[in-house]
C-alpha cells in the first residue's frame, strides 16, 4: 500500500513530525530552496513582463531526484515548508518538479509541530496560494534587477566584486547618516550637581539638581556651563538651607510586554543575550523543528519565529493561566486572558512566538538543551508567561527640595506587588530603574548638607546603532519583513560595508561611498519611504489586489532611466582627502585593498605611492606613516609606521621598489623601539625550566608571557592584568587578548566557560554608584577616565 508523502523544509522537522505520525506517511524534506534564478546571468525576461527563468539549484539535483521519486511512489503529497512567503514559494517550486509525477498535491501549514496542529493542517488541506507565491517572486525578481543592474555600476566607479541591493542600500543609509550626524556633532561642556541629604530620620539620599532660576538643567542647556559658574554655585549652596518644597506619592501599575515577535525577539537577545539577529534566528529554527528530550524525544519547543503578529490560540492562554494559578496563585493571574493589539502594518498571518508546551519550563529542559539554545527558551518562555499575569504594582514617590534660587529632585519607588516580575527572576524587568529608599518627607522639612558633588561632562553624539537598535529602526520604518532584518544585517557586515566596534555598527569608508554614490544618482531607490511603500505594495501582491508584473513594470520605469543616466554621469569614487603624494605632487585618494582602505596616488599607475589611514572621531584622516627618523637597511629610504591586518610594522618608504618590513614595539611614551634596542621585560621566572618570564607580542597585536629560553621551553600564558573576573564564583583572571583584526580586549581566563570580557583595561573597583566589583580606564577628550563599564551606571571620574 502507497504512502501519503509529507515535503518539508528541513531535515530536523522530518524526525520531529515522522516521530508521531506513524507508517501511513513518509516525510522527506528539500532542505530549502530547490529552484531559484540561474547565478550566472540575469534570468529575467525584461521583454516579456519580466519573466523569470528558474532553475534547479546546483547541488540540488539529487534532492529533486530523490523527492520525484518518492511523489511517484505516494498516493498524496502535502507540501508543508514554512508558512510564510518563503514557504510558499519552496512549495511552488516543489510541487513544479514532482507535478509530473504526482498531481494529487496539497499544501499544509502548521504555526506549531506538534502531533495535533500537523493532524488538523493534514484534515484541512488547501491549493497552493498563488497570490503568496507571486509576492515572493515579485521580491525576488525587483532584488535580482536591482542587484545586477546597479552592481556592474559600483564595480566601475567604486571598487570591483561589490554589491547593493534593494533593502540592504536603504539599511546602509540608515547606518552612514548616523555617523554623519555624530561626525557634525559639537559637543558642549555642563556640570550636573548632586547632593546627599539627611533627614531627621535615616536614610541618607541622593538628589540631583533639576533647575536653576527656573531654567531647567539640561545637558547642553545646562544654566552652570563652565567651571567658574560651577565653582561659584557651589560657594552659594554650601551656604543655603535645603527645604523639603514638595512630595508627591502615588501607587503606579505596570503592565507585562505582549508576547515576542521577530522584531522584539532579536532586539532582546541582542540587549540581554548579546547574539546577533542571526545566530537568534538560527537558535530559534532550532526549538521550532524540534530537540532531543530525553525519554520525549524529538520535541518542538517554540511556535514559528518569524511573524509580526501578537496574537495567541485560546488554548496557549489557558494552559498559561494555568501555570500561572498553579505555581504563582491566583492573585498573579488576571480575571481574564490578556489580549494585545497588533500595530497596523502587521500581516498577523501566525502567532506570537510562544512555547508550543508551556508546561514544559527552561528548568525542565535544561539538562538537555545547548547552554545558548536554554537561554534563548527561558527568554521566549518567560516573556510568554509573563505577558498572560497581573500587573505589577509600584508605590512612586517623588520629592523637590529647594535651596537658594535651585530645585532638586530624587525619585523613589517601592514595590508593592511583583505581579508579572515574579516570572522575570534577575531579568531586566526587575533589575531595571530601581529608584532610590527615601525617609518620611514632608513639605517644609530641613534638611542637612551632607556632600556635595559636581563633574564636568560634555554632551554626547548621537550613538551608533546597535543590532537590536537597527532592527528596531528598520522595523518601526517599515524596511523589510521579519524574516529579512537577519539576512540584511548579515550582507552589511559580510561586503565590509559596516564593522561591529564595541557592539555598534560603524560604517567603513566603503560603505560610505556606496551609500553616498547611490543616495546622488539613485535618491527615490534610497529613499526610506519608498522602500516602505514597496513593501506595503508587495503585501498587496500577496493579497491578491496587485499583479506582480505591473508592480515590476512600474518599478522598472523609474529605474531604468536613472540607470543610464548614473552610467553616464557617475564618476570614479574619489573622495578629496586633502593628503598630497611625497612622491609626485598629485591629490592621494582612498583606495580599498584586500586588507582595507588606504591612500593612493590619482596618478597610478604612473605612481604607486601608497599611505596607510585611519580617521578620528570627526571622520578626519589620520596618517599612519609616521615618520621614524629611521632608514632603511637595504636602500637607505626613511622607514615609516604602516598597519596591516596584524597591527602596525615599519616599512620603507621605497614601496613598491623596496620591500623591507620590521617589526617594533612602542615604548611608554609610544616611541618606537626596534626589538634589538628594546631589552625584553622581565616578569618572573619560568614554572616549567626556570629561565625568564618575559612579555612578548602575538601577531595579532596582544602581548602574552612566555619563557625566555623558547623553542627549547614552550611555556606561555596570557598576559594577565592583575583583575579577577567579576562574575560571581567564577574565580578566574581578566587577561589580555586580541580579535582577528588586532583590536585587543581583556578577557576571563576561563574562557569558555566564562564569557566575561571588556574593550577597555580592567581596574580594581568596587564602583562607588553601584557597587559593580570592576571599573574600566579608557581614553576621553578631556584625558585619561575611570568609569564603569555596567550598562546604566554612570559612574565616571577622571584618572588621578
Amino acid at each position: 500500500m502507497s504512502k501519503d508523502l509529507i515535503i518539508v523544509e528541513s531535515p530536523a522537522k522530518v524526525k520531529t513530525i515522522g516521530k508521531f505520525l506513524g507508517r501511513d506517511f513518509k516525510v522527506a524534506a528539500s532542505v530549502g530552496h530547490v529552484r531559484d534564478l540561474p547565478v550566472s546571468d540575469l534570468g529575467v525576461d525584461e521583454d516579456q513582463g519580466f519573466a523569470p527563468r528558474y532553475e534547479v539549484i546546483k547541488g540540488k539535483e539529487e534532492v529533486v531526484k530523490r523527492l520525484r521519486k518518492a511523489a511517484s511512489q505516494s498516493e498524496r503529497v502535502f507540501l508543508a515548508p514554512d508558512p510564510d512567503r518563503e514557504g510558499e514559494a519552496i512549495a511552488w517550486h516543489v510541487a513544479e518538479l514532482i507535478r509530473d509525477k504526482n498531481q494529487n498535491i496539497s499544501r499544509i501549514s502548521f504555526n506549531e509541530i506538534t502531533a495535533r496542529a500537523v493532524r488538523e493542517a493534514l484534515a484541512s488541506p488547501r491549493p497552493l496560494d498563488r497570490a503568496l507565491f507571486d509576492s515572493q517572486q515579485a521580491r525576488r525578481v525587483l532584488d535580482r534587477l536591482v542587484g545586477y543592474k546597479l552592481s556592474p555600476l559600483l564595480w566601475k566607479k567604486v571598487k570591483r566584486g561589490i554589491s547593493a541591493g534593494r533593502v540592504q542600500s536603504v539599511a546602509l543609509k540608515l547606518v552612514v547618516e548616523r555617523e554623519k550626524e555624530r561626525r557634525a556633532f559639537e559637543p558642549r561642556e555642563y556640570w550636573p550637581f548632586t547632593a546627599r541629604l539627611a533627614a531627621a530620620e535615616p536614610p541618607e539620599f541622593w538628589v540631583g539638581l533639576w533647575k536653576r532660576g527656573g531654567k531647567a538643567v539640561e545637558p547642553g542647556a545646562d544654566p552652570v556651563a563652565d567651571r567658574d559658574q560651577a565653582e561659584a554655585l557651589e560657594q552659594v549652596l554650601r551656604g543655603a538651607e535645603f527645604i523639603v518644597d514638595k512630595v508627591e506619592e502615588k501607587k503606579r501599575k505596570r503592565a507585562p510586554n505582549p508576547p515576542y515577535i521577530t522584531s522584539t525577539l532579536q532586539q532582546d537577545a541582542s540587549n540581554r543575550l548579546g547574539f546577533s539577529a542571526k545566530k537568534t534566528m538560527s537558535l530559534a529554527q532550532r526549538l521550532y523543528e524540534g530537540v532531543e528530550l530525553g525519554d520525549s524525544g524529538v520535541t518542538a519547543l517554540i511556535t514559528y519565529m518569524r511573524t509580526d503578529s501578537t496574537r495567541v490560540a485560546k488554548e496557549a492562554q489557558d494552559a498559561a493561566r494555568a501555570l500561572i494559578l498553579e505555581r504563582y496563585g491566583k492573585e498573579f493571574c488576571p480575571a481574564k486572558p490578556r489580549t494585545f493589539k497588533a500595530k497596523g502594518s502587521a500581516q498577523d498571518a501566525h502567532e506570537a512566538v510562544r512555547p508550543v508546551d508551556v508546561g514544559i519550563s527552561p528548568d525542565a529542559a535544561a539538562r538537555f538543551l545547548p547552554r545558548d539554545q536554554l537561554r534563548l527558551y527561558t527568554l521566549i518562555w518567560q516573556r510568554f508567561v509573563a505577558s498572560q499575569m497581573a500587573e505589577a504594582v509600584f508605590w512612586d514617590t517623588l520629592v523637590l527640595v529647594r535651596a537658594a534660587d535651585t530645585l532638586w529632585r530624587v525619585k523613589g519607588e517601592r514595590l508593592l506587588f511583583p505581579g508579572f516580575l515574579e516570572v522575570m527572576g534577575k531579568g531586566e524587568d526587575k533589575a531595571k530603574d530601581q529608584a532610590a529608599e527615601l525617609p518620611g518627607l514632608a513639605p517644609g522639612d530641613v534638611l542637612r548638607l551632607q556632600e556635595l558633588g559636581f563633574e564636568q561632562k560634555f554632551t554626547q553624539p548621537p550613538a551608533r546603532y546597535t543590532e537590536a537598535g537597527l532592527v528596531k529602526e528598520l522595523e518601526e520604518k517599515g524596511i523589510g519583513r521579519p524574516s529579512t532584518y537577519a539576512a540584511i544585517i548579515s550582507t552589511l557586515l559580510d561586503r565590509e560595508y559596516v564593522r561591529l566596534e564595541k557592539r555598534r555598527f560603524a560604517p567603513s569608508e566603503l560603505g560610505v561611498l556606496v551609500s553616498d554614490q547611490l543616495s546622488e544618482h539613485f535618491s527615490e531607490l534610497m529613499d526610506v519611504g519608498f522602500t516602505a511603500s514597496m513593501e506595503t505594495k508587495l503585501d498587496e501582491v500577496a493579497l491578491g489586489r496587485q499583479d506582480w508584473m505591473d508592480l515590476i513594470a512600474d518599478f522598472a520605469a523609474g529605474f531604468y532611466p536613472l540607470l543610464d543616466k548614473a552610467g553616464r554621469d557617475m564618476v570614479r569614487a574619489a573622495r578629496d582627502t586633502g593628503v598630497t603624494c611625497d612622491k609626485c605632487g598629485r591629490p592621494m585618494v582612498v583606495k580599498f585593498g584586500r586588507n582595507g582602505e588606504f591612500l593612493g596616488c590619482s596618478g597610478y599607475p604612473e605612481c604607486k605611492n601608497i599611505r596607510n589611514f585611519t580617521r578620528d572621531e570627526k571622520g578626519g584622516l589620520v596618517l599612519r606613516d609616521q615618520d621614524t627618523g629611521l632608514a632603511c637597511d637595504k636602500c637607505g629610504r626613511p622607514m615609516v609606521v604602516k598597519g596591516g591586518k596584524n597591527g602596525e610594522f615599519l616599512g620603507c618608504s621605497g614601496y613598491p621598489e623596496c620591500r623591507n618590513v620590521k617589526n617594533f614595539q612602542r615604548g611608554p611614551e609610544g616611541e618606537i623601539v626596534l626589538g634589538e634596542q628594546a631589552g625584553p621585560e622581565v616578569v618572573g621566572k619560568c614554572p616549567d625550566c626556570g629561565a625568564d618570564l618575559v612579555v612578548k607580542r602575538a601577531r595579532n597585536n596582544s602581548r602574552f608571557v612566555a619563557c625566555s629560553a623558547y623553542p627549547k621551553c614552550r611555556f606561555a600564558r596570557p598576559f594577565p592584568t592583575g583583575v579577577k573576573c567579576p562574575r560571581e564564583g567564577c574565580g578566574g583572571e581578566l587577561v589580555e587578548k586580541a580579535s582577528r583584526n588586532g583590536k585587543v580586549f581583556y578577557s576571563c581566563s576561563r574562557y569558555p566557560e566564562c564569557d566575561y570580557a571588556l574593550w577597555d583595561w580592567p581596574v580594581e573597583g568596587p564602583c562607588p554608584e553601584c557597587g559593580h566589583p570592576v571599573l574600566v580606564r579608557r581614553a576621553a577628550r578631556t584625558g585619561v577616565v575611570v568609569a564603569c563599564p555596567r550598562k546604566g551606571c554612570g559612574f565616571r571620574r577622571h584618572e588621578d
